[in-house]
């Protein structure tokens, strides 16, 4: 089974885990799980491995940000089979105060997407008051067109989300920045909750 092929997803973060972040991704009804992410506590750089089990014997994407002080908060994702760079995911520092909003890159830096929080009065309010009672939901845009959705079930202990890339019918997402932006929504956009 080629995990990329699924167009359904659930991802679920370990709940407590202080130092670090763990992530695994399952099939749609949660048979199979197809992507593990350990996350390594205290580094200077990020730099997240996904990996197709808890074997860690297969990476599968690469996940870096391009210095140590980019406060933009880019990430450079590559196949590491082939070693290449699939594209990039640029987090919008400034908007993201009131609605986390990513940018999606192409190879060559080219702004192709975008992965945005639902509407900024519903993101305030989940900032301001209502905190893990409002789950996030996030829809992924491809040159103006939705080709993905990620909602965060109501669950205030476990992050968890449910994602749907079955919109997406002409292929315009590279399914692999797809799973990369799901994990770093899990771990650095889950560093809120």
């Amino acid at each position: 089974m080629n995990p990329y092929d699924i167009t359904k997803y659930y991802a679920r973060k370990k709940f407590l885990k202080i130092f670090g972040g763990e992530v695994k991704i399952y099939d749609e009804d949660q048979q199979n799980m197809l992507f593990f992410v350990k996350q390594k506590a205290f580094k200077i750089r990020e730099d997240i491995s996904i990996y197709s089990d808890t074997s860690k014997s297969n990476e599968l994407l690469r996940i870096r940000t391009k210095s140590i002080f980019d406060v933009a908060g880019t990430y450079d994702v590559s196949d590491s089979a082939s070693g290449t760079q699939v594209g990039a995911l640029r987090r919008k520092l400034l908007a993201s105060f009131a609605r986390d909003t990513w940018l999606i890159l192409d190879k060559d830096g080219n702004e192709i997407g975008k992965v945005q929080e639902d509407s900024i009065l519903t993101a305030l309010l989940r900032r301001l008051v209502l905190g893990v009672l409002l789950p996030q939901s996030f829809t992924f845009t491809v040159q103006g067109e939705v080709v993905g959705i990620c909602k965060q079930t109501f669950n205030p202990f476990v992050p968890q989300y449910r994602v749907d890339f079955s919109m997406d019918n002409a292929g315009k997402l590279d399914r692999r920045l797809g799973i990369a932006a799901v994990v770093l929504l899990q771990i650095i956009e889950g560093k809120q909750q």
